[in-house]
């Protein structure tokens, strides 16, 4: 099953996770994963990335892979997250849903300095 129909739901469960201090693209950091076969789709609400020190560039992709791996699409690109600040990359008024076998993934661009925090809020429904 790629994805539940989520007009008949039985459960709706929030959550908040977070990723501290990600790495380049040579250590892509997993945000938020959907095993394959959970029976699950994640809802993505609110996905926020601060710039902890200088500005620093961030990539984040969604990949058809729930380890993070093969191929991704780009949800934003060499973002500009700006010093001691945090950036909206994704809002309920711009939520994505992360079916089955999928994961949003995420790396600091190399040529910055600082460090990026992600915070991620989604509802994983059932």
């Amino acid at each position: 099953m790629a994805a539940p129909n989520i007009v008949n739901v039985t459960t709706i469960t929030g959550v908040t996770t977070f990723v501290a201090g990600i790495g380049t693209d040579a250590a892509i950091s997993t945000i938020v994963s959907n095993a394959a076969s959970s029976g699950k789709v994640l809802k993505i609400n609110t996905l926020m990335a601060a710039g902890i020190g200088g500005t620093t560039g961030v990539t984040v992709k969604l990949s058809n892979s729930a380890a993070g791996t093969g191929s991704s699409v780009a949800i934003g690109v060499t973002l500009s997250v700006p010093t001691y600040s945090t950036l909206a990359i994704v809002s309920k008024e711009n939520a994505i849903y992360v079916e089955e076998d999928k994961s949003i993934i995420a790396f600091k661009q190399s040529n910055t300095g600082g460090n990026i925090d992600i915070i991620c809020s989604y509802e994983e429904i059932s």
